[in-house]
């Protein structure tokens, strides 16, 4: 045998010794483990007879004390972070509101539209007229608008729909220039007319909804659209006034954080209850309408809500009231006759006490409400609820208030009885 190999030998001689040492160790830190185990278990189980509490409770009251310390920094945070939020907000808020005021800012003012026509001499006006006044009367059945020729060199026209006045300026324009002014030719340029005007409120339309970054909107309701370059309201355009307010609206979105194609569509249809035909308030003609094209609900609510007729049920609509607000209300943006407007709601009252058994009558909400006081000893339930109408279909009858008016009418019958001592 080589010395080598003698080497060898004892090399794994050594190996072997080693790995049972190690494994001789390994049982005595086996056994040192148990034996600290069962320390631990004996010390618990004398901690608990101590405290009197199990291994959860003592783990669930330490949790809770930890709370409780904890509680109060948490709440510190709060109330810092609360008193600097109400120390900042109304700055953020004013930055906020003018930063999308600055955005909402077009390039052209709203239009203050007056329907008249200029007549260039008497000759022309004879033939308008006509013979007996036939051209006149064919031109008022066609158009459906009233013709004032009383002031001199100026032909007036009357409507309550918008479209139909510019039917019948544009149409009158024409006729002025045709020498064949007679009835037949007065139904066929109206005819033609009409054509155009729809026309221009298609395109009138698809610019609107273009300019606000709005897309793939029913044809339709493109038309009803376009319906707000002939409309104003206390001299503002509604097309202006839409565009602004959705620029204003689409910004303070996009500040807040809410969502901003809501909003966009909000905007763009809040007022197009002002364009359709029928009963109601603008509010509710456009929530119809919007319904009728399955338009989804929560841009139907920023609609419904705009002059919170309903409660907010979202930030969305709020963001359309602020808008619609802002555009309304700045500087420039209305006209209206101060003096004719405190006239007409002060005809309002006058009109409700003339009825038998009102007291009194208040004006509110710009005439939008008229709310009457019944004397209880001269109406009963049911007599001021026919009042009630009457008063109702007058004031939408004899005055120009814009809107649905609502009367409100009271009845409240108190009996008092004082004894002195």
């Amino acid at each position: 045998m080589s010395v080598s190999d003698q080497d060898l030998i004892l090399l794994e001689k050594k190996l072997l010794e080693r790995q049972e040492k190690l494994e001789r160790e390994k049982e005595d830190l086996e056994k040192e483990k148990q034996k600290l185990e069962s320390k631990k278990e004996e010390y618990t189980e004398k901690l608990q007879k101590a405290s009197g509490l199990t291994k959860e409770e003592a783990k669930q009251k330490l949790l809770e004390e930890t709370e409780q310390k904890e509680a109060q920094v948490i709440a510190k945070i709060i109330k810092e972070s609360e008193e600097e939020a109400r120390r900042t907000a109304d700055k953020k808020a004013r930055e906020i509101l003018i930063d999308s005021m600055r955005h909402g800012a077009l390039n052209y003012i709203a239009e203050y539209t007056v329907s008249t026509v200029k007549i260039p001499d008497e000759e022309m006006k004879g033939r308008i007229i006509g013979k007996e006044g036939r051209n006149i009367r064919a031109f008022e059945q066609a158009t459906g608008v009233d013709v004032d020729l009383d002031e001199e060199g100026i032909v007036r026209l009357s409507s309550f729909d918008q479209v139909r006045r510019e039917v019948a300026r544009r149409a009158l324009e024409k006729l002025l220039k045709d020498t064949r002014v007679q009835p037949f030719r007065i139904e066929e340029i109206v005819e033609q007319t009409k054509k155009e005007v729809e026309k221009i409120m298609l395109e009138e339309g698809e610019w609107l909804a273009q300019e606000a970054g709005v897309f793939n909107v029913p044809v339709e309701l493109l038309s009803i659209l376009g319906r707000f370059k002939f409309r104003t309201s206390y001299g503002q355009n509604l097309i202006v006034h839409t565009l602004e307010e959705t620029k204003i609206g689409v910004h303070i979105a996009q500040e807040v954080g809410a969502d901003a194609n809501i909003v966009r569509l909000g905007c763009l249809f809040h007022d197009i209850g002002k364009v359709v035909e029928g009963d109601g308030s603008h509010v509710k003609l456009g929530v119809e309408l919007l319904k009728r094209f399955n338009i989804p609900e929560a841009i139907v609510n920023c609609v419904a809500e705009h002059h919170e007729d309903k409660p907010f049920s979202s930030i969305e609509s709020v963001i359309v009231s602020i808008a619609d607000a802002i555009s309304g209300a700045r500087p420039g943006a209305r006209y209206e006759d101060y003096e004719e407007y405190a006239k007409r709601l002060k005809e309002m009252e006058t009109l409700a006490k003339k009825y038998e058994g009102v007291e009194d009558a208040y004006a509110f909400e710009a005439g939008r409400e008229l709310r009457v006081i019944i004397n209880p000893g001269k109406l009963d339930d049911a007599q001021t609820t026919i009042v009630a109408n009457k008063i109702r279909e007058e004031v939408s009858s004899k005055l120009a208030v814009p809107g649905e008016v609502k009367v409100t009418a009271i009845r409240e019958f108190r009996a008092v009885s004082t004894r002195s001592a």
